[in-house]
């Protein structure tokens, strides 16, 4: 399995190659509560390095999501138009949000797993 890497604004990044899979964490999604609806882009887009490319609302509030990668999305996860909660079922798995080809590499602000913890930890206390 790919690494996983991190966003301090709780994105998560999966890379295989030049292709990126990209969701929010489960830490994100307890927080949000039940996720209700998501307005996502299209395929195709060009996406900057912490760009914002939609927005997940859920019961509790609404947030924007920001792109850990740059590069342009070959994909949107379909199902979460009938089904957002998969977002809070299966974060890392069923709930991806989109998929993209990278342009160039990692940013340098991602973060590893260690990290994401003592950031959550922090946010938590």
């Amino acid at each position: 399995m790919a690494d996983r890497h991190y966003t301090k604004t709780h994105e998560w990044v999966t890379v295989d190659g030049k292709h990126a899979t990209v969701g929010i964490t489960d830490f994100a999604q307890a927080q949000l509560g039940d996720v209700v609806f998501l307005e996502l882009p299209a395929a195709g887009r060009k996406l900057a390095a912490r760009e914002t490319f939609g927005v997940i609302e859920s019961v509790k509030a609404a947030s924007d999501l920001y792109a850990p990668v740059a590069g342009r999305i070959t994909e949107v996860n379909e199902k979460l138009a009938s089904k957002p909660e998969l977002i809070n079922s299966d974060p890392y798995g069923e709930g991806w949000i989109l998929k993209l080809e990278l342009a160039g590499g990692l940013p340098p602000d991602l973060i590893d797993e260690s990290d994401y913890k003592k950031v959550t930890e922090a946010a938590a206390s």
